[in-house]
């Protein structure tokens, strides 16, 4: 049985055949139309899945998306990367140009169901993954099942609020949890240390030009890679409020294992082992009780196509 699973962002709209076992077939990928128009955005995702269904039996399509998501997988009640998308019946809209039931996800959501179902969490019944990008993401599988809440927008992790009128977030609130961890956090870490400590950053101010504000995530991740402190700094500030965050989630939800992936999370050791080490300290009941592995992410980009196709099948 295949299904089509598309992944809806701001610059592109990546789709793929996914078979039973996970496993990608066939690709496609189209710039997202510079107007973000839903009906022009619905219109490539409908040229993307008519691609990649010529010649194959083609069940059903799922489709993530960042952003709110109602409860029925149908309306896309509002999106950071589509500003124009409110109360979008995205389902619908897309059903009727291919003929095929559409589902439409959670992007955060659909790849904790692709590493429930097929990467690092595979055979966990109680998974929290967060995505550590240029904000954070998250899903929660409980018992198996994919919670989403009652009105369909659980597990925002990044809207934890974790500094009373801290920094100020996107969302219109302050102190969020991705304020502090994320990739824009990292680069405030790194540009702050190339400024005011400017010998200590040197390699830091290297790879950006000469300029604090040069120097781009890739760039902290490469000098870490290196060995120069100032860089591991920024991964081991990262890291603690990454930990900081898996402790008292842990609190509240108690799964058998954390998943950590997203962009951020490419630097592996240099976020995870900071988080591990922070996580254990602060974890309730530290030392008296079992607790959450700490892994990495296993399917990497992939992850929310995967995980969208999955769901449609099990639609």
């Amino acid at each position: 049985m295949l299904t089509i699973g598309v992944d809806v962002g701001g610059t592109k709209v990546a789709a793929g055949v996914v078979d039973e076992a996970g496993t990608i077939l066939a690709r496609t990928r189209r710039p997202t139309p510079p107007s973000a128009l839903p009906s022009d955005v619905e219109d490539v995702i409908a040229a993307c899945v008519d691609e990649l269904r010529e010649g194959r039996e083609v069940e059903a399509v799922g489709i993530g998306a960042a952003g709110f998501i109602d409860a029925d997988r149908a309306r896309v009640l509002t999106s950071p990367n589509l500003p124009h998308w409110k109360d979008e019946p995205l389902r619908d809209a897309v059903q009727a140009r291919i003929g095929l039931p559409v589902v439409v996800e959670n992007d955060a959501n659909a790849a904790a169901w692709a590493e429930h179902r097929f990467g690092a969490g595979a055979g966990e019944p109680d998974l929290v993954v967060i995505t550590v990008g240029t904000g954070i993401g998250g899903g929660i599988v409980l018992g198996g099942q994919l919670y989403r809440g009652r009105f369909g927008i659980g597990a925002e992790f990044g809207h934890l609020q974790v500094v009373r009128g801290g920094r100020r977030c996107g969302c219109g609130q302050r102190g969020c949890w991705e304020q502090y961890c994320s990739g824009r956090a990292l680069l405030r870490e790194a540009r702050e240390i190339a400024d005011v400590r400017r010998a200590y950053g040197s390699r830091l101010l290297e790879l950006g030009g000469g300029r604090p504000d040069g120097i781009e995530a890739l760039e902290v991740t490469k000098a870490a890679q290196e060995g120069d402190p100032a860089a591991v700094e920024c991964f081991e500030v990262i890291g603690s409020w990454l930990g900081q965050g898996l402790a008292d989630l842990a609190a509240v939800l108690d799964p058998g294992a954390f998943v950590v992936g997203g962009g951020v999370a490419d630097a592996g050791e240099l976020l995870l082992a900071p988080a591990r080490r922070v996580f254990q300290e602060r974890l309730t009941g530290t030392g008296q009780r079992p607790h959450a592995e700490v892994r990495a992410a296993a399917l990497g980009n992939d992850a929310g196509l995967v995980g969208a196709a999955d769901l449609a099948r099990q639609r």
